[in-house]
């Protein structure tokens, strides 16, 4: 499994890339919707993964640890739920 820090930083390696490119053709408006393309997709990523770290086990053994994967989907799916 990747970690948090390498999938942030392939995010930004491709935005970074991205954004450079259209400085150098003076796009301004190019630069500004990938400037809140990466904000949303930073945000995003951040929130999966941590959906990833509250649903796995870096041992595997679930049960040991007090919470079964189905009690952890129980979990997130109220800590998701539209109030």
């Amino acid at each position: 499994m990747r970690s948090r820090e390498r999938v942030l930083q392939s995010l930004e390696s491709v935005y970074r890339e991205a954004f450079t490119s259209a400085r150098e053709r003076g796009d301004q408006t190019e630069m500004s919707r990938l400037d809140l393309e990466y904000q949303r997709d930073q945000l995003q990523l951040e929130v999966l993964m941590d959906i990833r770290a509250l649903l796995s086990s870096p041992d595997g053994a679930t049960e040991e640890r007090g919470a079964s994967l189905l009690e952890k989907a129980q979990a997130l799916r109220n800590l998701t739920k539209l109030r």
